[in-house]
């Protein structure tokens, strides 16, 4: 919440302080479900479809033996699991179990009735024009679709599991 003695805030700031307070909400939201913040942005990603390992650490920025022990964990949790890749034999792609899509669903719903919520002190017009503005700075820097927006595969139940 801004204070009055804060005064205006620069770009880098406001991106960098709001980047901090997604991720705060992120975390409480994973913890409320019994997740880690990378667990749940690998069931919010695996929600739209099954990935490849190598396709899977693009997405989430991730060397691979980072994304092996986040998968290890959530496959031991029993959320996600390793299938054949059908065109590629040496290779394997990561889906939801039925219980990790049951759960992606809820932390996803929760999540964004929570990010949803800090823009509540902004008018409809205002939401749409920082919706728009952010939107063109990540669709610009090509950032992957590691959350996507409602109705896109998130809580419609679109997933692999």
């Amino acid at each position: 919440m801004v204070k009055p003695d804060d005064g205006p805030i620069g770009i880098a700031a406001a991106l960098v302080r709001s980047s901090f307070l997604v991720n705060a909400v992120y975390a409480e939201s994973g913890r409320e479900h019994g997740l880690t913040s990378q667990q749940g942005q690998l069931l919010c990603v695996l929600m739209a479809r099954p990935y490849g390992m190598s396709e899977l650490g693009a997405t989430l920025r991730l060397a691979k033996s980072s994304l092996t022990g986040l998968v290890d964990r959530t496959e031991r949790n029993g959320l996600v699991r390793r299938e054949p890749d059908p065109h590629d034999t040496r290779a394997v792609r990561v889906s939801l179990t039925p219980r990790g899509g049951k759960l992606a669903d809820e932390f996803y719903t929760e999540t964004c009735r929570r990010i949803e919520e800090l823009t509540s002190g902004l008018s409809q017009a205002d939401r749409g024009t920082l919706a728009a503005l952010l939107g063109r700075v990540v669709l610009e820097n090509e950032v992957p679709a590691v959350f996507l927006e409602p109705g896109e595969g998130g809580a419609s139940g679109a997933h692999g599991g």
